[in-house]
């Protein structure tokens, strides 16, 4: 019986036992609340298991593409970057966009959050480049994946002269960290109920009245972003329709994200999806990382609609050169946000301090980021995940497009046995 029942499973479309899953999250959360606390124990499991085993595959798979690497590979990196600063400056404009034409004020009486964010946007230039020096362990150990990125390249370049028997090691171990990684995704219907359980089961909703302007602002801006300037790039390159392959990124990453609430968590997420996707593995191992640590569209929005929600709060008057600075600056500090849950909240200070706003009163603001998060940091990550597969996507099948071998099933991830 178990056994059938095991067959059964593992030949049901994953996005189908999601979808189960979310359904029996909610009627969980809607008629059995004292299971609640048990039901999300799958949850924070299968986050665990995510953001405990995404360090490791990252450094092996990165590090057993450089050793294997062909020459081409860092030319195709160099697009795929292009397209993660150009997506998320233009996302910070249609953040500023949306704030200019639905100008929000707070209620700031939230200053007891004990929290440490950094003192300038210098600061968070510096973090960034300590990091990529981090002790090697402790930056697997800590997730810095900067430091993964970086002490992996370098291994794997030295490792590229290693004989024949060298390389075939660490292509089976990274098959095997590959492996290990399906095994935890097929948990992912188990997951994704205890997490839509514990949501559910919450009274954040509630609290979230009180912001309703603000969020329908920041939500605004990311379904602009995510359905129509994200789009409009795809279409832009490739001279094709492009939401085929929006929805499929959307679908089949953005959904994980929106649950797990952190890019590192949805990093294994990713690299399943550029397999299916048919991607090459040399530039897919590096820029899915790589975009979950700079790829924040997401985060640059919200860093500039809460920013300028202070400073229409405090009376302050913002004109364009100063709404531009403020777009800049939100790239460049949504590039230093951690892929954590929360982690664009923290540059807030580093924006507001351009409006001359003090840091008490940004803290307030960060404090009101942290209530509205329960729907806003979900969005948020959503966004910043997805785009991670569909710009690294876009920028491989524009060169198909270019050399006439790029068909249209190519945009669709196909099921891999």
């Amino acid at each position: 019986m178990f056994g059938t029942i095991g067959k059964k499973y593992e030949e049901t479309a994953l996005i189908k036992l999601i979808a189960i899953g979310l359904l029996i999250g909610i009627i969980i959360a809607l008629t059995a609340p004292a299971l609640v606390p048990v039901v999300a124990i799958l949850g924070d499991l299968f986050v665990k298991a995510l953001k405990g085993v995404a360090p490791v595959l990252v450094f092996v798979l990165v590090m057993n593409a450089m050793a294997q690497k062909n020459a081409d590979a860092s030319d195709a990196m160099k697009p795929i970057v292009g397209l993660y600063v150009v997506g998320t400056f233009l996302a910070s404009l249609v953040a500023v966009s949306a704030s200019f034409l639905f100008p929000t004020t707070l209620h700031l009486q939230i200053a007891d959050a004990k929290i440490a964010p950094p003192s300038g946007i210098v600061e968070v230039l510096k973090n960034l480049i300590m990091n990529v020096v981090d002790n090697p362990l402790h930056a697997i150990a800590s997730a810095n994946y900067i430091g993964i990125l970086s002490w992996a390249v370098l291994l794997g370049i030295a490792l590229h002269a290693a004989n024949d028997s060298t390389k075939s090691f660490l292509q089976d171990i990274a098959n095997a960290v590959t492996q290990v990684v399906k095994w935890i995704i097929r948990f992912a219907p188990f997951g994704i109920m205890g997490l839509v359980a514990d949501a559910v089961g919450t009274n954040g909703i509630a609290a979230l009245v009180g912001y309703a302007q603000l969020l329908a602002v920041l939500l605004g801006a990311f379904f602009s972003v995510a359905l129509i300037m994200n789009p409009a790039i795809v279409f832009l390159k490739l001279r094709r329709n492009p939401y085929p392959l929006v929805m499929a990124t959307l679908r089949e990453s953005g959904l994980y994200a929106f649950f797990t609430r952190s890019s590192a968590a949805n990093i294994p997420v990713n690299l399943s999806l550029c397999k299916r996707l048919g991607l090459n593995p040399d530039t897919y191992t590096i820029s899915i990382p790589l975009g979950a640590t700079i790829n924040m569209a997401g985060a640059a929005i919200t860093i500039a609609v809460l920013s300028l929600a202070a400073a229409h709060t405090l009376g302050i008057a913002v004109d364009m050169p100063t709404a531009l600075l403020l777009s800049i600056i939100s790239t460049i500090g949504a590039c230093g946000a951690s892929g954590v849950a929360g982690g664009s909240l923290l540059l807030i200070p580093v924006a507001c301090a351009s409006f001359g706003i003090d840091n008490d009163i940004a803290m307030q603001v960060v404090g009101v980021g942290f209530i509205i998060g329960v729907l806003q940091d979900s969005c948020e990550t959503a966004l910043n995940s997805s785009s991670d597969v569909l710009f690294t996507a876009t920028a491989e099948f524009a060169q198909r497009a270019k050399d006439g071998t790029l068909h249209d099933e190519d945009m669709v991830p196909r099921d891999l046995t």
